[in-house]
């Protein structure tokens, strides 16, 4: 018998809803914790990024529209694909992080339970974080959080499927879009994810995901005037996380800063308060 001969991947771009090869048509090896080939990734350049953002504001009109309880629901069914999908899931983590099956099936396992955590405060932010303020005279006043727009983020560089999701879910449920940059070295999960993204309910432009390098990439996403805010959670070069601050001034964005995270932990509604502007409304009592 002839010995069968390997198709080799490669892994695409997944901007507005679609997956498509980087303009520029680069591409670098992916390998497992052995050093071992896996795949071929797409490079994004910052043609990428810009036609990613422009895919984020169109996403992004759309999803903020949408009722807090119907975004609620999408993120949950973006879980329960997850949960379809969950021996593919153990399978690339394995590869990406060089860990036992106990280990990826637990990750895996945490990774599914924080989205259905995320999904389920959509339809709460409201009552928790906004308020009914006392004000004198013959008027209501509400604070009420609405979402900050375009997001761009480097999700964690060292846990490729928990951190990824940590990052997205509270990004999206607030009604914001992301332009994302997955774990470098260990892409493969966030690949399968974007999957599950494209053939679940979520609206193209909502999520918007890209492979390479951060370095070559946020820089241009920093100092991108239709972009809102930035996540630099998986920034782990301190020089190039205040170069980032510094480009961000420019357009006045929001940014939260790089720091160590446990994964694991309770996740709490920082995230989610990040990405949220608070907007107060006036409106005369009746007479």
């Amino acid at each position: 018998m002839t010995e069968r001969i390997e198709v080799r991947k490669t892994w695409k771009l997944y901007v507005g809803g679609a997956f498509v090869r980087s303009e520029s048509g680069r591409t670098f090896e992916v390998n497992d914790a052995t050093g071992a080939f896996v795949a071929n990734a797409a490079k994004a350049s910052r043609k990428d990024a810009r036609d990613a953002v422009l895919a984020a504001r169109k996403g992004h009109l759309a999803w903020s529209a949408a009722t807090a309880y119907n975004r609620g629901q999408v993120l949950y069914r973006v879980a329960e694909m997850m949960e379809g999908r969950r021996a593919q899931f153990v399978a690339d983590v394995r590869v990406a992080e060089g860990v036992d099956a106990p280990s990826a099936e637990q990750q895996v396992d945490a990774a599914i339970d924080r989205m259905v955590w995320y999904a389920g405060w959509a339809d709460k932010l409201a009552q928790v974080l906004g308020t009914n303020n006392p004000v004198a005279g013959s008027y209501f006043n509400f604070t009420i959080p609405a979402p900050t727009g375009v997001v761009a983020a480097v999700a964690p560089q060292h846990s490729s499927l928990l951190g990824l999701v940590s990052v997205v879910a509270p990004i999206a449920v607030g009604g914001n879009a992301s332009v994302v940059i997955a774990s470098a070295p260990r892409p493969g999960p966030a690949i399968t994810l974007t999957e599950v993204l494209a053939t679940s309910d979520v609206p193209a432009g909502v999520v918007n995901l890209l492979t390479g390098d951060p370095v070559e990439v946020m820089p241009w996403l920093a100092a991108h005037a239709d972009v809102n805010a930035l996540d630099l959670t998986g920034v782990d070069d301190a020089d190039l996380a205040v170069a980032l601050e510094r480009d961000a001034a420019g357009t006045v964005k929001r940014v939260r800063r790089a720091a160590s995270t446990d994964w694991e932990a309770a996740p709490g509604l920082g995230r989610i308060r990040s990405f949220l502007e608070m907007k107060t409304v006036w409106h005369p009592m009746g007479v």
